[in-house]
């Protein structure tokens, strides 16, 4: 299980982003049921897998002067009640309500002072459904590494033998002043020299040799200017219509089947993701040409996996930025995708999570703030792609009918991101309303996409 004492250098850049709305990166999932579930067995998993997973019962403390990436420490005053609530949906309780609900809670932001998830268990739908809403800030994990920690919830009947209790252990004390103070130092000599292998000793390594202090400024000033030349090289975003940014979201969700996606891969030769990206793009075209505003291609960011265990939780992942086509052909812009895709893997751990991630600790968080900023100026929209359950599976005594993604816009006009589940494909469409003036026209649009290439 993943037990890291303090975040990646990657981690640490989204936390510190954290302060800008517009950057951050929490995402979530809303579950439909097909009966509400028990609060009271999804709290008792819930606090059984906070006691496996650590990062599920700890809060994110930054050290002192941010000379090093902050560290996860016990919350004292872990509740599992705090965690996983109950929701109920005044008449009429319909769908449209329930997003609407979902959106107002993923908006809030998190409480640092505690574990940054938590779970909303909704009933009072007018079909006698059930919902439930889950969200986590994306320094606890990636997509994939999600998925993976919610084995430790999820169950394959309805009404299962209960796994064993595990006790959650006891808080760790936090350090001295003094010595939180000195570990800091250490490790962030020991990352800016490279030279020093005990927080004690980079101690002394610094007063016995001041001048390595203007080696890591020097990579610092090199790394900032090598970021702010990428950012000008990519350029500005590819739309004319979605130029504005906003902190108004909203949701749609979309669902196509595994099977015909998967067979029009087949014949095409190409992924699943392609017919996947490619419905995106088409979609996203297709809106621009209803308004008339004609692109011919947008940019587009994508998470690419880069994980190589079974490690649950955390983040291990590339970003590529991606001019996708927007042909009215679905046939050419399928194929046109699939070499696109297939170069920009080769380059997906280069550009912005590496480069910023490098430096995130020797940077001013205001700078780092204008340079991110910089960066997603020059993407439209972004996409997402997670391999979950190809089986039926349950949650609180309530049977999953499908699971809608929402994930974090970061600066871009929307997110489309797909979860497998059960023989279906399920996206949720996270809009920004600042940048799309109409929503319900772009799901539309990208559902005829999808249709057109299933027929094509």
């Amino acid at each position: 299980m993943l037990d890291a004492d303090r975040l990646s250098d990657f981690e640490s850049l989204l936390w510190t982003l954290e302060r800008d709305p517009l950057l951050a990166s929490g995402f979530a999932n809303i579950t439909l049921l097909d009966r509400p579930a028990d609060v009271d067995r999804m709290r008792r998993r819930m606090a059984r897998a906070a006691a496996l997973i650590p990062r599920l019962r700890r809060r994110i403390l930054s050290d002192p002067a941010n000379l090093a990436p902050p560290r996860w420490v016990d919350d004292p005053d872990f509740a599992i009640e705090r965690h996983v609530r109950r929701a109920h949906l005044d008449p009429p309780g319909d769908r449209g309500q329930l997003i609407a609900a979902a959106m107002e809670f993923c908006r809030r932001p998190y409480d640092p002072d505690h574990p940054l998830w938590e779970f909303l268990v909704f009933d009072g739908l007018d079909d006698g459904t059930g919902a439930m809403v889950q969200r986590f800030h994306h320094t606890i994990a990636d997509g994939v590494g999600m998925v993976r920690m919610s084995e430790q919830f999820i169950d394959l009947e309805r009404h299962p033998s209960e796994p064993e209790p595990v006790a959650i252990p006891e808080p760790r004390p936090l350090p001295s002043a003094v010595g939180a103070s000195r570990e800091a130092l250490g490790h962030a000599l020991g990352r800016t020299i490279g030279s020093v292998q005990h927080g004690i000793a980079a101690t002394a390594g610094l007063f016995s040799d001041p001048s390595r202090l203007g080696d890591g400024a020097r990579r610092s000033i090199e790394a900032t200017r090598a970021l702010t030349a990428e950012a000008g090289a990519m350029g500005r975003r590819r739309s004319p219509l979605w130029t504005a940014r906003s902190e108004c979201r909203t949701l749609r969700l979309l669902r196509i089947p595994f099977d015909e996606v998967r067979r029009v891969a087949h014949e095409h030769g190409v992924t699943v993701n392609d017919v996947f990206v490619a419905g995106a793009s088409g979609g996203a075209g297709r809106y621009h040409r209803l308004v008339g505003a004609d692109v011919d291609a947008l940019r587009m960011a994508m998470p690419v996996n880069t994980r190589a265990d079974r490690s649950v939780g955390g983040n291990a992942f590339g970003l590529a930025r991606i001019l996708v086509p927007t042909d009215v052909d679905p046939s050419l812009r399928l194929g046109r995708v699939h070499e696109i895709l297939g170069e920009a893997r080769h380059h997906a751990g280069v550009g912005l999570v590496e480069n910023l991630a490098g430096v995130a600790n020797l940077l001013p968080a205001s700078m780092l703030v204008r340079i991110t900023r910089a960066q997603v100026a020059s993407v439209d929209f972004a996409s997402s792609n997670v391999r979950g359950a190809p089986f039926p599976v349950y949650l609180g005594g309530a049977l999953v009918e499908s699971n809608h993604p929402i994930g974090p816009l970061t600066g871009t006009a929307f997110n489309l991101t797909m979860l497998s589940y059960n023989g279906s494909l399920d996206m949720g469409l996270h809009i920004d309303e600042g940048a799309v003036e109409a929503p319900d026209l772009l799901a539309r649009c990208i559902g005829l996409a999808y249709d057109e290439l299933l027929a094509a």
